[in-house]
């Protein structure tokens, strides 16, 4: 059990006691081992591989192997190896080395990182020592004595001079979510990080190591030590780790557990770095040993890592202690932006509710406190500014402030700069969640936060002094100058959250009517007087009135009570309308809901661009998909499965069109100003903004309060949607067929899927690549009510192609035979 921080509990690691040994396992044990190292692939069974020693092993294959890890000096994933192999000589590589790596222990070292034989990194050894042991088989009988005392001899010099010892380094994984635990920091570009990824193997060998230095303590005491060499450290509670030393004097050595250690000339205290766990200590000389080799092959577990953001700043003592406060002992995801040998992130706090960005967080320490805005309560505010109103009736407002005038002053000295300057120079070249920069809004910069990257086009910001949320270009984005940097980093948000005191009137929500009244009646006038009502701090939210200048103090004609007497709120009750042609209204409601399920997973989005200049056609329609003939191989996704009588497939070869297309549709339709509800009619087209991203979809049914039942014709989902997130379908948008082709399995008989029959078969499809045989297709007027029946085949094993339906048949025998 490891302790460890998450927010503000104390949780716990836990690890297996104790761990298989990875090699010598039978044919069996290492085909179910393989089976579980990654729960979504499939992979194709082992072959049975006969009986092979590290002796009997060609010398060509094992220099070849030599040569492309040479290439990899930060390592190499076994399971890489083969295709790397085959592309490099047109040889196939021998699999069943894979399923025993000790074959290839004499020419580079093994790292196992978990249980399953395949799963470890090869490193390749110090040429000297590879070019000896390459012809072990030619020379195995005659050299055999003369080998051995060599051999010895190596061992021996390896010992005299443990600096010798080389450890391989540490691997970010390429692939997956990253998680750290923050060990200690000197500043914010020297932050000291361990990855939750090797926790275990970490475990395994600190325990070997208190198992052998409790029984040979005496045996490895270091007899002389220098500088810089690896130890092994018996440090409190009876454990053993593995240090290097820092400095020397007397009976007294400084140690850090850091990899990336220091020596200042003029210390005389000596000190030591655990370089697995990041803190330094004293100890005496009496508690250290002789480093094993058997504890070189796990990579140094502490490593440095620079916080995004916050270098310039990297040295600030209040920002220190607050990066401090927040991380220390805490588990973190990582966002990497940059792989290097310190690389560069962005932490993560998932333990909550929400995701808190750790990097934006600390950088609000910077905040000049009187500069900060806190409206009192019962206090009156004049000359203020609404920024903008949001669907949910919440409102950002601007009161002259001190802030606000220096914010001012500093923007326009910027502008001056840009003006003898190439804005391009300043480009935002590594954009992510959290950076403040530059945006010309209106004449002017303004400052923005980015908030969500769609791609390498499109991102979501907030306007930090007004609220107001948008979806941008990438390009529009300017760096602030560094001069200028502290100053503007300095001015907290000068905008304040609000919303009207005594609204909804218990409605629950908002009514786009309502919502429409509010932004129409605040935006349009230049000023405003604010009386506060009262402070929500928990959620950032000053519930105030608001009075046009000439209707303060009378109650009655504020804005809260115009909007509340209003007729603004009656639909909330009822059933929503659909719209006919005509104009005439229809009172049957659209209820679909059993025929619909509800999937999740849409990455999210913003606003931003220009306004459609008119409403779109209702009669331009998408040419049909093309299809493959019958008995044609066609590529395909899987967007979605729900079991082998219904999935959705789309073309390949067209992904890189629908992501143009989508990206295009983001920046057209998302806008700093929200769009006006459209009027809507069942079995249309229109364009639907779900989960921040927007769709092409068709309208399934009307329900109540506004919302929609929809489907993606793209994807292939049916999802709700409020009726505020639907716009027309614009012309430039229905030209690209729909993507979304309904499925059923052929090879299989049609019948009532079991939940265990659909999950196997989900697992085997859904979100990959897959290979089509169309046997035949059921036309239809509407091309997204268009079915094809296919087969389905899995190509990405490298030895055989799985046919999915042999796969199902297969299931089904076996879940029949559980019944």
């Amino acid at each position: 059990v490891e302790q460890v921080h998450r927010g503000d509990q104390m949780d716990g690691l836990l690890y297996p006691a104790k761990k298989i040994p990875p090699v010598a396992k039978s044919d069996t044990e290492q085909e179910k081992t393989s089976q579980n190292v990654a729960a979504s692939k499939v992979d194709p069974l082992l072959k049975p591989s006969v009986e092979t020693t590290s002796a009997s092993l060609s010398s060509d294959i094992k220099q070849k192997v030599v040569n492309i890890l040479l290439k990899y000096s930060t390592g190499l994933w076994a399971h890489a190896l083969p295709k790397l192999y085959q592309d490099t000589y047109q040889v196939k590589f021998p699999e069943d080395i894979l399923n025993n790596l000790e074959l290839l222990s004499d020419v580079c070292v093994v790292d196992y990182v978990s249980e399953a034989p395949k799963k470890a990194i090869l490193y390749a050894k110090p040429q000297r020592g590879i070019d000896e042991n390459l012809n072990v088989t030619e020379k195995v009988q005659r050299r055999e004595g003369v080998k051995a005392t060599a051999e010895q001899q190596y061992e021996d010099s390896k010992d005299q001079y443990p600096e010798n010892i080389t450890v391989p380094p540490l691997i970010i994984p390429s692939e997956g979510s990253v998680s750290v635990i923050v060990l200690e920091l000197k500043n914010t570009n020297e932050v000291l990080i361990r990855q939750v990824y090797y926790s275990s193997a970490q475990e395994q060998m600190e325990d070997d190591m208190k198992a052998y230095y409790s029984q040979n303590s005496t045996v490895s005491l270091a007899q002389s030590l220098s500088v810089g060499q690896l130890v092994a450290v018996h440090a409190e509670e009876d454990a053993w780790l593995r240090a290097r030393i820092v400095s020397l004097e007397d009976n007294k050595i400084k140690a850090s557990n850091y990899f990336f250690w220091y020596l200042e000339e003029d210390l005389k205290q000596s000190w030591v770095c655990y370089v697995d766990h990041g803190f330094s200590e004293f100890v005496e000389s009496n508690s250290v040993c002789k480093l094993q080799k058997q504890f070189s092959s796990l990579p140094f577990q502490a490593a440095k890592c620079k916080l995004a953001g916050l270098e310039v700043f990297c040295d600030d003592p209040v920002l220190v202690k607050t990066v401090e406060s927040q991380t220390c002992s805490k588990i973190f995801a990582v966002e990497i932006l940059e792989r290097s040998d310190v690389p560069l992130l962005v932490l993560y706090d998932t333990s909550g509710e929400d995701d808190i960005n750790i990097n934006a967080t600390c950088l609000k320490a910077l905040y000049d406190k009187s500069l900060e805005l806190h409206p009192k309560v019962d206090a009156r505010y004049t000359n203020v500014r609404v920024t903008s109103v949001f669907s949910d009736g919440s409102l950002y407002c601007q009161v002259p402030s001190k802030g606000l005038s220096r914010l001012s002053e500093i923007l326009q000295k910027i502008e001056d700069f840009f003006h003898y300057k190439q804005t391009s120079e300043f480009n935002v070249s590594l954009p992510f969640c959290g950076k403040i920069c530059l945006f010309p809004s209106k004449g002017k910069w303004a400052r923005v936060e980015i908030r969500f990257i769609h791609s390498r086009r499109a991102l979501d910001v907030q306007f930090m002094d007004t609220g107001t949320a948008a979806t941008v270009k990438t390009s529009e984005l300017r760096e602030i100058p560094p001069q200028f940097l502290r100053e503007v980093i300095a001015i907290p948000p000068q905008a304040i959250k609000c919303c009207l005191a005594d609204l909804p009137p218990n409605t629950g929500m908002w009514t786009p009517d309502a919502v429409l009244w509010l932004r129409d009646t605040v935006m349009n006038c230049p000023e405003f007087i604010m009386k506060v009502i009262k402070q929500d701090g928990s959620k950032g939210i000053a519930h105030i009135y608001l009075f046009a200048p000439e209707n303060f103090p009378d109650m009655d004609r504020s804005v809260n009570r115009q909007i509340k007497n209003a007729d603004l709120w009656k639909h909330q009750k009822d059933v929503f309308l659909s719209v006919t042609p005509s104009g005439t209204s229809s009172t049957k409601v659209a209820s679909d809901a059993s025929a619909l399920w509800s999937t999740s997973g849409k990455v999210e989005k913003s606003d931003s661009a220009r306004e459609p200049s008119s409403a779109a056609s209702t009669t331009d329609m998408p040419p049909p998909l093309p299809l493959s003939k019958t008995g044609e191989l066609m590529d395909v996704y899987v967007s979605v499965a729900c079991h082998p009588g219904h999935f959705i497939v789309q073309p390949w070869k067209e992904l890189h069109n629908l992501e143009a297309l989508m990206e295009e549709m983001i920046l057209y339709y998302s806008r700093a100003e929200e769009k006006k509800p459209v009027n809507v009619e069942k079995n249309k087209l229109y364009a639907a903004k779900i989960e921040n991203q927007w769709y092409r979809v068709i309208i399934k049914g009307i329900l109540r309060n506004g919302v929609l039942s929809v489907y993606e014709l793209d994807y292939g989902k049916h999802e709700f949607v409020s009726i505020e997130k639907v716009q027309p379908l614009m012309d430039t948008f229905r030209k690209l067929p729909f993507q979304a082709i309904t499925a059923q399995l052929a090879g299989v008989k049609s019948q009532q899927w079991s939940e265990e029959a659909s999950i196997v078969f989900r697992n085997l499809v859904e979100k990959k690549p897959l290979v089509a045989q169309i046997q035949a297709v059921n036309e239809s007027a509407n091309s997204w009510d268009r079915k094809i029946v296919t087969f389905l085949v899995d190509t990405s094993h490298p030895d055989t192609d799985i046919w999915i339906h042999d796969f199902v048949s297969q299931s089904l025998v076996e879940f029949s035979k559980g019944d």
